[in-house]
């Protein structure tokens, strides 16, 4: 899973943190300040990389726009968030609370939207592991002492293998994050106390980037500790993240790691109750979106579609849009089954653009998953999903879910776009330093550095991934189709992929790489950052093919 605190790890480890302990230091650098909304700027007119919307909505006025349902498939929503709560998709067929399925459609009161990970009694199933910790256990019985293929099943032993492989390198890499983290966990509670003593905050008190400049004292401690957290703010952005936050953060990216060391392979049956290794069409989860997980959803949310104009968190790409939340991303793999549940009811549910922030390294029932994109092709509905935040060559080393189908039928679906990050600036870290790519395989860029969204209870959020350059390539796409409403989901992906256009000739730093620059170009399809503008421009021109 994609988890916008992705930055958290490089930041707590950055060699401003461990300085900050030398007794010699005394100040701290000054967060970075960027514009809330940056992404949402033009390049030429504003000096920021963003999707010129502002442009856009001016191609537009004047122009009736017609609502246009979108669904969110990530760790759920926050629905009760001020610039949420006036457009979330709602089910007229359904009956609020009254514990009947009203619809018939299999989903008991589900009025915003469903939860593929809830079990009876309004639990979550919101923590779970890496995909090839699962199937590592599911198989290790049965193979851990092979050599060779049993029965002559050599496809079940070379899936094996690569389980197996996959598995070690995760336990590893997550054995040592743990034994780096944990340690500045510790050092980040110890400094947050010091720094809330100093600004006579309450034990369960927070404080902000511009909290520290009021801290004047000669105190040795206090002062390394306001250096620690200037360099923690730095990174995450500044602006309107807190301490509580970023511990918040930190603690749930700990237990994912120890879920996949440790990692509790009973929680799905305990909690949901299903086997997910069964797609059988009996009914599961509950109706309940919002669990303390909802941060990634609600922030993905946020930039499809927040409220525009109310004087209140952020500007949504989308201005008339309904949000259908679903719940199946939890803080760990999420699960082929729910993935492809979740697809088709967002489909039957009316969704014409689903957005998909999340990405796994296995995907064991990948059929599921290829025949539920099939059908929102049948049903013309645009997939856009986050190209992954690992920094490698999705063309040679995939991820899931993709558009190469098993049985071969398709190696890119012109119903799905996939993204890739980039920054704000046109230079040499233009592609963000995580993000991943392919010139096949990753479709288009969009902004997803250090990017500010809405979060839950009211708060903001300002974080790097493509978790969050995905939502808002779904909101142009939504933004189009509102204003040509004829267009195919062909026809929607091919106006995203012109209004990139190829930065050719602009060498950038390849991500994962501090030295290697290569050609923006290179990096996707499109060669390009998309652009609402010349979207909204391209789409004008075409004659809609829509059928239904």
């Amino acid at each position: 899973m994609y988890k916008i605190c992705r930055t958290i790890t490089g930041v707590l480890l950055s060699s401003a943190l461990l300085i900050s302990f030398d007794s010699n230091a005394q100040t701290g650098p000054k967060p970075t300040d960027l514009p809330k909304n940056w992404h949402t700027m033009d390049l030429k007119t504003d000096g920021y990389f963003g999707v010129s919307l502002n442009q856009a909505y001016l191609f537009v006025k004047g122009k009736k726009s017609k609502q246009v349902v979108v669904a969110t498939i990530d760790s759920g929503i926050d629905t009760a968030q001020n610039d949420l709560k006036p457009i979330l998709w709602t089910n007229s067929k359904e009956i609020p609370g009254n514990g009947i399925d009203d619809d018939k459609n299999g989903y008991i009161d589900d009025v915003h939207g469903w939860d593929f990970l809830g079990g009876p009694g309004g639990k979550c199933d919101f923590t779970e592991t890496t995909e090839e910790v699962r199937e590592f256990n599911r198989l290790k019985s049965r193979y851990v002492n092979a050599t060779a293929p049993i029965n002559g099943n050599k496809k079940e032993f070379d899936y094996w293998l690569k389980v197996k492989e996959t598995h070690d390198a995760t336990v590893t890499k997550s054995t040592g994050e743990i034994q780096q983290l944990q340690p500045v966990m510790n050092a980040l509670m110890v400094t947050s106390g010091y720094i809330k003593k100093a600004l006579k905050l309450p034990a369960e008190g927070s404080f902000k980037a511009g909290d520290l400049s009021r801290i004047k004292t000669t105190n040795d401690t206090t002062n390394r500790s306001v250096y620690v957290w200037q360099s923690v703010f730095q990174q995450e952005g500044g602006g309107d993240t807190d301490n509580a936050k970023i511990i918040k953060d930190l603690s749930e990216y700990l237990a994912k790691l120890n879920n996949d060391v440790t990692p509790d392979l009973d929680a799905r049956k305990r909690i949901v109750g299903d086997d997910p290794n069964v797609n059988d069409g009996k009914p599961y989860g509950n109706n309940l979106l919002k669990f303390a997980d909802a941060s990634h959803g609600t922030g993905v949310a946020g930039l499809i579609g927040a409220v525009r104009d109310n004087k209140y968190g952020i500007n949504g790409i989308a201005d008339n849009v309904r949000l259908l939340g679903i719940k199946a991303v939890p803080n760990g793999d999420e699960y082929d089954k729910d993935i492809a549940n979740a697809i088709h009811y967002a489909v039957d549910n009316g969704a014409k653009v689903i957005n998909m922030s999340f990405g796994k390294k296995l995907s064991p029932h990948k059929a599921w998953v290829d025949e539920a994109f099939k059908y929102a092709a049948l049903k013309d509905v645009l997939l856009v999903q986050a190209s992954g935040n690992d920094n490698q060559d999705v063309d040679i080393k995939p991820e899931f879910p993709n558009d190469m189908f098993e049985d071969g039928s398709v190696t890119d679906a012109n119903n799905v776009i996939s993204v890739g990050a980039s920054a704000d600036k046109k230079d040499e870290n233009l592609a963000g330093s995580f993000s991943n790519y392919g010139k096949k395989n990753v479709d288009v860029f969009a902004p997803g550095v250090k990017v500010t969204s809405i979060d839950m209870d009211a708060e903001y959020n300002t974080a790097d991934g493509t978790s969050f350059a995905s939502p808002i390539t779904a909101g142009i796409a939504a933004l189009v189709l509102e204003y040509y409403p004829t267009l195919s989901a062909k026809q929607l992906k091919q106006v995203i992929l012109e209004s990139a256009t190829p930065l050719t000739g602009t060498m950038v730093l390849k991500p994962g790489s501090k030295t290697e620059k290569v050609d923006f170009t290179t990096l996707s399809k499109s060669g390009g950052v998309v652009n609402a503008y010349r979207a909204l421009v391209a789409a004008s021109k075409l004659k809609g093919e829509r059928k239904n």
